[in-house]
């Protein structure tokens, strides 16, 4: 059973992990990269180090905005998931948990909005939405629109 996170303490000399030449993180250099803090567990709002420093995520992460960090129900949606499977790509195949949640997105949505397309990133949703308005207008005998606006600087994505 999980503990509970210690009380957040302040950091002013935290040690980096050792060996992390082979990975590159995101939003740093690969020649000069930002120091990185080795984590313990996660609970809630709150991150703990393995020096046992305990961080509040003032970032909301990018995976867990909404419940923080090992939430009980999603831990065991997740541990019930990998009973069966963790993982089927839809090249010519499907699951009920995708077609259950495709079903009630569409009940969710406005009228009109009957089919779902999953992606796990905005940056795989923002090239899905292009390749969609293309395919759109080709269908509609219209393969020469292909021009795509968008915002100088705008962000859409990390790739």
């Amino acid at each position: 059973a999980a503990t509970p996170l210690a009380s957040p303490t302040v950091c002013h000399r935290l040690t980096p992990p050792r060996g992390p030449q082979h990975l590159w993180h995101p939003y740093t250099s690969m020649t000069a990269p930002l120091p990185v803090y080795p984590v313990a567990r996660a609970e809630g709002c709150r991150i703990e180090l393995e020096t046992g420093a305990s961080l509040v995520d003032g970032m909301s992460s990018w995976w867990c905005a909404i419940h923080g960090y090992n939430h009980p129900a999603l831990n065991a949606a997740v541990t019930d998931q990998l009973e069966d499977m963790s993982h089927v790509m839809f090249g010519g195949l499907t699951h009920r948990p995708a077609t259950q949640l495709a079903s009630k997105l569409v009940e969710l949505s406005p009228p009109g909005i009957n089919k779902v397309f999953l992606c796990d990133s905005g940056s795989v949703s923002v090239e899905v939405a292009i390749k969609m308005a293309v395919q759109y207008w080709h269908q509609k005998d219209l393969p020469g629109k292909k021009k795509l606006l968008t915002l100088r600087g705008g962000y859409h994505g990390d790739t």
